[in-house]
């Protein structure tokens, strides 16, 4: 059937994310830096996430597309539990000037926070942009590489979390020493995950 759907302009598209948050039908996703319509069932023609992007990348057209499915989209929806953003996400792999880090709020979480607390998506991930890491296992230094990205970004605040171990304490100096040596000045919040699951405010 020919019916109105949007239509992003990836050469616009500043990868803000703001289009995929304004979507309630889960219709657009962030890959690769760039907001794409996964299905066309999905999408409403409502057009929810035209005023939210702030690039003009997002418009209507009239075409061939596949009537929108409300019941897909509740079955999307409900099974669609992961709150991850973007991709990569290990520290060593992240490109330093990603658009997703631009105006973000930053989730820096050691490997094993995933398996030890079991709300993780909707409690940490979900709304932020997320990289993680294991000082111990790829035995590097993330200072440099933490200092770059919130040198060249306007990160808006830092939420780090860490198990309570000693090994995760080089994940914590990381992530101070790379904002020592950004000269930014960013919130910092360090919340531990002990063996039990549950949390601890530092």
């Amino acid at each position: 059937m020919v019916r109105k759907i949007i239509k992003i302009d990836e050469e616009k598209c500043n990868g803000c994310g703001a289009c995929a948050d304004a979507c309630h039908e889960g219709a657009i996703v962030m890959e690769d830096g760039k907001a794409r319509l996964i299905r066309d069932d999905y999408c409403d023609g409502l057009g929810n996430c035209l005023p939210a992007c702030p690039a003009d990348a997002i418009s209507f057209e009239e075409r061939e597309a596949a009537a929108f499915d409300e019941k897909a989209v509740k079955r999307h929806l409900d099974a669609r539990a992961s709150g991850l953003g973007q991709w990569p996400v290990q520290i060593q792999l992240i490109p330093v000037t990603a658009p997703y880090f631009q105006d973000a709020d930053l989730l820096i979480a050691a490997d094993c926070t995933a398996y030890a607390y079991a709300k993780i998506h909707d409690d940490f991930m979900r709304g932020r942009v997320t990289v993680i890491g294991c000082p111990k296992l790829d035995a590097v230094d993330y200072a440099e590489k933490l200092a770059a990205v919130f040198e060249n970004n306007a990160i808006k605040s830092i939420t780090l979390l860490r198990m309570e171990v000693p090994c995760c304490g080089g994940l914590e100096w990381a992530a101070r020493e790379g904002l020592k040596a950004s000269g930014k000045e960013i919130p910092l919040h360090v919340i531990t995950v002990k063996m039990d699951g549950s949390l601890q405010d530092s």
